[in-house]
């Protein structure tokens, strides 16, 4: 009968292999850490590159001040453009090391879109990055709403106002109550109430339709009122006869019940 035989496994090889990988792996460490700490040199020079408009370079410095007493490699990039991100009206900011002792800081600045409320500002993203604005500008458009709400009030402003800028009209308000009614106020004090129903299908109506008769209309228009179940209402300032001479396109545009 044969006997099987195993290798015989030198396990004094493996220990003094094993031994000399690990005494190999540290000297590789220590080589390291000792020639990082050789180039890790203080930083010695800060620039700075932004429109600065409404932050300063001094306080992008002050706001990084205790990274920048680290060395120029243990420095921490993620947590310095954190920081700088984290300061008002500040946008983005890109953060790099230029050997051998100088770090470069290029910001952007948020482009205020609409005023939210009273007095803070959403940005053109539609997210709101000052909630009390000191200084608000006269010509931007005033949205307001619940504030967990205020990108998607933001974002139908956006869009209508793609839309009926091509007709030489413009949006001055839009409104979500907290009954979730819309109505908005075009830029020739047109008010336009939109309700709480099928909003996206009558705001697409009155871009698609009404907005066409606003634009030729205007002057003689005090309100348009969408809140109807198949159609919408026009509202004539003083005696201004409606433009019965003019036909209606479709039926269903005729005011039915009114349907908030």
């Amino acid at each position: 009968m044969r006997k099987l035989r195993l290798p015989r496994i030198r396990f004094g090889r493996i220990v003094a292999r094993t031994a000399a990988i690990g005494a190999a792996t540290a000297v590789i460490l220590l080589c390291y850490e000792f020639s990082a700490s050789l180039l890790d040199r203080p930083i010695r020079a800060v620039t700075v590159e932004g429109p600065f408009q409404r932050v300063s370079a001094l306080q992008i410095e002050e706001a990084i001040g205790n990274e920048l007493r680290r060395g120029f490699l243990s420095a921490n990039l993620s947590l310095i453009q954190q920081h700088i991100v984290a300061l008002p009206w500040i946008d983005q900011a890109n953060v790099a090391r230029r050997w051998p002792d100088m770090l470069q800081i290029t910001v952007t600045e948020q482009v205020p879109a609409a005023i939210w409320g009273d007095s803070g500002l959403l940005n053109t993203r539609g997210e709101l990055f000052v909630t009390r604005a000191r200084h608000v500008p006269a010509e931007l458009p005033r949205l307001s709403g619940p504030k967990e709400r205020s990108s998607e009030v933001a974002l139908r402003y956006l869009d209508v106002r793609k839309s009926l800028i091509p007709l030489g009209l413009d949006v001055r308000r839009i409104h979500l109550d907290a009954r979730g009614a819309w109505d908005m106020t075009l830029s020739n004090g047109i008010d336009v109430r939109l309700g709480r129903r099928e909003v996206t299908e009558r705001t697409d109506l009155f871009l698609a339709v009404v907005a066409n008769i606003v634009s030729s209309r205007e002057a003689d228009i005090d309100f348009v009122d969408m809140r109807y179940s198949n159609g919408f209402t026009i509202g004539w300032k003083g005696d201004v006869p409606p433009p019965l001479e003019e036909p209606v396109a479709r039926p269903e545009m005729l005011a039915g019940a009114l349907n908030e």
